[in-house]
């Protein structure tokens, strides 16, 4: 099965950028541990401008069902009240859409 890619993005609360910097330089390692089982690689964040983008490689064969799996870590999930309120979702995001997707527009192996 092919990796695919996702993008995505959402608005960090100005006022709360110290604390998701630190919460990200300290990351929980069972948060982690959760993303590799849900064969989940090359995952970075980027800010720009109040914008955080991500970026993760997915090698599994059921994204709908490794991505249900990461939510039902109670270690993720109490990751999730920490860094949630950090975050807000950009305007034109889909009615219950947190991170909004980005669309690849552009790739080069």
């Amino acid at each position: 099965m092919p990796v695919q890619r996702f993008a995505t993005v959402i608005r960090l609360r100005p006022e709360l950028e110290a604390e998701y910097r630190a919460l990200h330089a300290a990351a929980w390692p069972e948060v982690l541990a959760t993303l590799k089982r849900a064969n989940i690689r090359n995952y970075s964040i980027f800010l720009r401008d109040g914008l955080l983008f991500s970026y993760l490689e997915y090698s599994g064969e059921d994204w709908a069902a490794d991505s249900a799996r990461i939510g039902e870590c109670p270690v993720t999930r109490e990751w999730w009240t920490r860094t949630d309120p950090c975050q807000q979702p950009l305007d034109s995001a889909e009615s219950g859409e947190w991170w909004a997707p980005a669309e690849e527009v552009f790739h080069l192996d």
